[in-house]
């Protein structure tokens, strides 16, 4: 049987054209406008939902995602909520994938076993675990893959060829190809780079590439397009809500309008590009 990402992605591949994944935190700034912001990405264009699982200590994430991870948490974000922010999509959409991502802290406090019961009754198809090797497959990727979600792994500019086998091994779903060293959203890498890098990784897997980190404009989502299966755009996003948010930390009656403008503007990018 196969999985809503597996589907989209055979209906991108299909229509001959790059996706557009787009990450927000889950309760950023508040849960009823990241609901308004989650339910309007796929009519502005988004192919993939990435929805992060706030967390105290985002290590990887660059300063506007962990901003927004701070402000989800102090809006009262947490794990329950961001299943039931799912659920409440999955009432409205029953076909555009949607992917947790984030650390694994939140999902080992919560409990595994009843995580991925839970995750899979509200509509969740695939885990990306920042902070699991493939050598902690046990912990979360097996089981996961045996509750029926895809388990996305991330790869490097550092993930050698001999290396490589042993981080798709397990992998479901897509790779998700980290374009840059580094925290998120602080730098980009070049078209050039990027294309040799999926090449390599198309080389060693069937498996879709998506391709994230520095991403910004429809312009650079439009390049990363025409040689990746889909571009990844978080921190522009997320970076657009936290500036409809004023002085009092109360997000302003546009927030969400501002968010799927900026989506809208990139989905137009991606569509531009032949991938």
């Amino acid at each position: 049987m196969t999985t809503r990402i597996e589907r989209r992605f055979a209906e991108l591949k299909a229509a001959k054209r790059g996706g557009l994944v787009v990450f927000v935190t889950a309760g950023d700034p508040t849960y009823e406008v990241s609901r308004e912001i989650v339910l309007g990405l796929p009519a502005a264009g988004a192919d993939l939902i990435e929805l992060g699982m706030p967390f105290t200590d985002p290590m990887a994430d660059g300063p506007a995602i962990q901003a927004a991870s701070l402000r989800a948490l102090a809006s009262g974000q947490n794990m329950k909520k961001t299943l039931q922010l799912v659920r409440d999509f999955r009432a409205k959409d029953e076909t555009t994938p949607i992917v947790l991502m984030g650390y694994y802290n939140p999902i080992y406090s919560y409990g595994v076993d009843k995580f991925l019961v839970d995750a899979g009754k509200a509509g969740v198809d695939g885990l990306i675990v920042v902070d699991l090797p493939p050598e902690e497959d046990e912990e979360l990727c097996l089981p996961a893959l045996k509750a029926g979600l895809n388990f996305i792994r991330l790869a490097t500019p550092t993930t050698d060829d001999k290396r490589l086998p042993t981080v798709l091994n397990n992998t479901s779903g897509f790779v998700y190809y980290v374009s840059i060293l580094g925290i998120t959203g602080t730098r980009s890498a070049s078209q050039t780079d990027i294309g040799a890098a999926v090449a390599r990784l198309k080389r060693h897997t069937d498996l879709p590439v998506a391709v994230g980190f520095g991403i910004t404009t429809p312009e650079g989502a439009a390049a990363v397009a025409r040689v990746a299966d889909a571009a990844v755009v978080g921190s522009a996003v997320v970076s657009r809500i936290a500036a409809a948010i004023d002085a009092t930390g109360k997000p302003q009656p546009h927030a969400a309008k501002s968010a799927l403008e900026l989506v809208a503007n990139l989905a137009a990018g991606v569509r531009s590009a032949r991938s």
